[in-house]
């Protein structure tokens, strides 16, 4: 038997080449490190961010020794739990969790709930990273991007659109990768323009250039086509939220999401939608396929809970204007049983005209105890949908005991459409200095954020191959979310600031709730538990940003960050951008997990507060051969 010395001197004269390895990555490793700039920092003096100059080369040798360090923790942990994930399969592509319509079914539902988000149903999804199509090209800029998209990056082919009858009416290839968008999204008017403008004369004004001055800030497109109408309500600057059911084909959400327009998955079968009473100036409905009198008028209860009193909800049937007198009888069986029902919720019909009906919202409260016990629908006894978190479908109407119960012609006496006057602040019991500092909070911290991916992005990527020299103002990111959004402070900023985004502001579940504000500032919001799936496509977002959501979900113990970490990549759009800050434990935890995602990532040290850390990451362009 040898003994320990010999077994020793043996180590040192031939020792595992597995240790050689290690020790030469150390030293190429420790190199690096010592020979590199210093990492970004906040200046103290301005508390802005003090951005080198970044060049390819220096940008590849610092991921290099990063991942390089990461490879020796993993190999001194003697574990593998840092290896990369593998690219899902191409069936997945398109893979959008909880919307399993056979599993549904299997699983007994029926009758438009198998149409229902299910996550319990659907379980855990595979530990992959969902790849793009084949054909998948980086969106265009906005607005560009708003009119042209790729047709590669929909689950849609050429034959489904030149094989889709009226479709073509307000689609066309211009080439063969690409489809343009006209105006006419087959509402059977002459364009958008003129659609909008009709609805605007029948609620009494001169011109849909008067919607904010009415008090029109939000609308929620039930069904949205392709997403023109809402596109045009932008142009006007109100905030127009497409709502539509999941769909395999030639998703109406996910072609607004593509066109850089705000969108999710959402239907209303069996649950409420997920936002709280009283959200939306105005719901449109264009032949969105609803039938409006089924269970006993409960799809239109729902309607009248997100409407705000005052509010209008307008209604363009399927029918055709070619079809002359027979159209106006098939109208009249369309519109019966609103009809009927609407007298029930205190809704009075404005107008008609041709096939458009709109009714607007009572702002009298009055008005539901003049009605008979008999027609009348019950008043819901107490604020049952604080959290609105897809709760089952209501018989009663809400909102009546609510502070927030605010006509929405008294909202256009407000000058600033983002703000919140002192009065409102009093309703949500936010303190005046609260949101000031919250607001100047947001300024600065996007002034540093912009001033920190603007040479990150075009250091690196000046242009694409095949483009022409970026022009003014360099915008790659449109659709933004803020996973953590408090008072939608990073929304304000971004408008103040005048940058072309919009941002869907999600509440999660367990923190204050405090989506009725954002919604009253004529943002868009929803809430969501960020142990489940987002309701979205893949590769539908620009940006995602959080501000101490991760430690929000590591201290309620309930999620599992690797899920969350691959929903974000699901959801982000290749070159995306993701911006974290969180307390520097957190921040060094998650970065493990950001390496088995294969994303590019940096931290950022704020000298201002050494409790906080910046994780900034951009998800590679990853495609499987």
């Amino acid at each position: 038997m040898r003994s320990p010395w010999t077994k020793f001197v043996n180590f040192v004269r031939f020792p595992p080449l597995n240790w050689l390895l290690l020790c030469f990555i150390c030293v190429i490793a420790l190199i690096v490190v010592l020979g590199s700039p210093s990492l970004n920092t906040v200046d103290p003096a301005t508390s802005n961010f003090v951005v080198p100059n970044i060049y390819k080369s220096y940008r590849k040798l610092r991921e290099q020794a990063a991942n390089e360090i990461l490879e020796i923790r993993s190999l001194s942990l003697g574990g593998s739990h840092l290896r990369e994930l593998d690219l899902c399969g191409k069936e997945r592509e398109n893979y959008v969790p909880c919307y399993n319509v056979t599993g549904n079914l299997l699983a007994g539902f029926h009758d438009g709930e198998e149409f229902d988000r299910h996550c319990e149903v659907d379980g855990s999804g595979p530990h992959c990273l969902v790849r793009p199509p084949k054909d998948y090209k980086i969106p265009l800029r906005w607005p560009a991007g708003r009119d042209v998209i790729w047709s590669g990056n929909m689950k849609i082919t050429k034959d489904q659109f030149l094989s889709s009858g009226s479709m073509t009416k307000r689609i066309m290839l211009l080439e063969e990768n690409q489809i343009a968008f006209h105006s006419e999204d087959g509402v059977n008017f002459d364009s958008v323009k003129d659609y909008s403008r009709q609805i605007a004369e029948m609620i009494g004004l001169g011109s849909d250039s008067e919607f904010l001055q009415a008090g029109v800030r939000t609308v929620l497109d039930i069904g949205c086509g392709f997403g023109s109408f809402g596109a045009h309500l932008f142009s006007l600057k109100l905030m127009t939220v497409c709502i539509a059911s999941y769909e395999v084909f030639g998703s109406q959400v996910q072609l607004a999401l593509e066109r850089g327009l705000p969108a999710m998955i959402g239907s209303f079968f069996s649950r409420q939608f997920p936002y709280p009473s009283l959200s939306f100036d105005m719901i449109h409905c264009a032949q969105c396929g609803i039938i409006w009198d089924k269970k006993d008028g409960a799809f239109l209860i729902e309607v009248d809970r997100v409407l705000r009193p005052g509010g209008y909800f307008v209604l363009t049937s399927p029918t055709n204007k070619l079809q002359g007198g027979l159209s106006r009888a098939r109208s009249k069986i369309v519109f019966a049983p609103i009809e009927e029902f609407s007298h029930r919720i205190c809704w009075s019909l404005l107008a008609q005209q041709d096939d458009t009906l709109i009714w607007q919202k009572t702002a009298d409260l009055n008005c539901y105890a003049s009605r008979s016990k008999q027609e009348a629908v019950p008043l819901c006894k107490e604020e049952f949908d604080a959290e609105a978190y897809y709760q089952p479908l209501g018989a009663c109407i809400s909102g009546t005991t609510s502070q927030r119960w605010i006509p929405v012609q008294n909202r256009s006496q407000w000058h600033d459409q983002y703000q919140l006057s002192m009065a409102e602040l009093a309703i949500h019991g936010v303190p005046v200095e609260d949101f000031s500092e919250d607001s100047d909070v947001w300024r600065s911290a996007l002034r540093n954020y912009w001033s920190l991916l603007t040479p990150l992005i075009f250091s690196d990527h000046p242009k694409r191959p095949g483009e022409e020299d970026p022009l003014p103002p360099y915008n790659m990111i449109r659709n933004v979310m803020d996973m953590n959004s408090h008072y939608g402070g990073l929304n304000a900023a971004f408008l103040e600031a005048k940058k072309s985004v919009w941002v869907m502001n999600v509440v999660p579940i367990g923190t204050q709730n405090t989506l009725p504000l954002i919604l009253d500032r004529g943002f868009a919001g929803v809430l969501h538990n960020w142990c489940e799936p987002f309701p979205t496509y893949p590769r539908t977002y620009d940006m995602l940003h959080a501000m101490g959501l991760i430690s929000h979900l590591i201290n309620s113990e309930r999620c599992d960050l690797s899920n969350l970490f691959l929903e974000m990549d699901r959801i982000l759009r290749p070159e995306g951008w993701v911006v974290l800050r969180d307390k520097a434990a957190v921040i060094e935890k998650v970065r493990s997990i950001v390496t088995q995602i294969r994303w590019d990532a940096r931290v950022i040290e704020l000298q201002s507060d050494s409790d906080q850390h910046l994780l900034v990451c951009q998800k590679p362009f990853l495609k499987k051969l």
